[in-house]
C-alpha cells in the first residue's frame, strides 16, 4: 500500500505533523510518500489545486490512499469529491475516521488542520490517524450489518463510476490556469511519471 500526504499551502507548518502521524500508524509494509506542502516550498498551491493533484495521483495508480486537509477540512473534502474516482471522507474525530475506513472504504481523507493543536488536539489528530489504519478498510460496521453495508458501498463506487467523466477527460476540460498550477508541483507530477499507469503519466509531460 502506498499512502501520499499533502495538504494545502495555508496549512504548510502542519505537513510534518501529518506525515509523521501517518508514518507512525500506517499498515505494516505501507509506504508513505511527503508530497509537502512544505514551508520551504516557495509555490503556493489552494486546496482546488491539491484537490486535482490527488486526483491525478489516486487516477494514475501512483498511490492508492491520500490523507490531506485544509483549515477546516471540509472545503478540500468537497473538492477531492468533484475528482472522478476519488472518495474522501472528512475525518475531525476517531469515530469518524475508523466509520469512514470500516463502511465508505474510501481512498483519502481530509482532515480540519486549522485546528488548534494544543495538547488535547494533537491527542485527537493523532488518534484519528491511529484508528484510521486499526484495522483494514472495508469490513462493514457494525458486524451485524457488515455485508449489507459492504454491498451499499460497492453500489455507491458504480453509481459514482456511471456518474463521472474519465479523469483525463476533466484535466483536458479544466482552465490553463489551473493546469499552470499544479504543473508546478514537481514532485508530484516527476512521481506519477515514475510511478503511474498510462494515460495521466502521459497527460502531465
Amino acid at each position: 500500500m502506498k499512502i501520499g500526504v499533502i495538504q494545502a499551502s495555508s496549512l504548510a507548518e502542519k505537513n510534518e505533523l501529518i506525515y509523521d502521524a501517518v508514518s507512525k500508524y500506517a499498515p505494516n509494509g505501507a509506504e508513505v510518500i511527503n508530497f509537502g506542502c512544505t514551508e520551504e516550498e516557495t509555490e503556493r498551491y489552494s486546496y482546488i489545486d491539491i484537490s486535482v493533484l490527488v486526483g491525478i495521483l489516486l487516477a494514475s495508480g501512483a498511490v492508492d490512499f491520500v490523507v490531506t486537509g485544509c483549515s477546516s477540512g471540509q472545503g478540500m473534502m468537497l473538492a477531492c469529491n468533484s475528482m472522478p474516482g476519488v472518495i474522501c471522507g472528512y475525518t475531525p474525530t476517531p469515530k469518524d475516521a475508523y466509520l469512514f475506513a470500516q463502511i465508505n472504504n474510501g481512498n483519502a481523507i481530509s482532515l480540519p488542520l486549522g485546528e488548534e493543536y494544543a495538547w488535547a488536539g494533537y491527542d485527537n489528530f493523532e488518534k484519528t490517524i491511529e484508528t484510521l489504519f486499526s484495522e483494514p478498510f472495508g469490513q462493514g460496521y457494525p458486524e451485524s450489518e457488515a455485508e449489507r453495508k459492504r454491498n451499499d458501498t460497492e453500489k455507491l463506487k458504480e453509481i459514482r463510476r456511471a456518474g463521472q467523466v474519465p479523469l483525463e477527460e476533466l484535466l483536458n476540460a479544466l482552465d490553463a490556469s489551473v493546469l499552470e498550477a499544479i504543473r508546478k508541483k514537481k514532485d508530484v507530477i516527476q512521481y506519477v511519471k515514475e510511478h503511474g499507469k498510462k494515460g495521466i503519466p502521459a497527460f502531465m509531460k
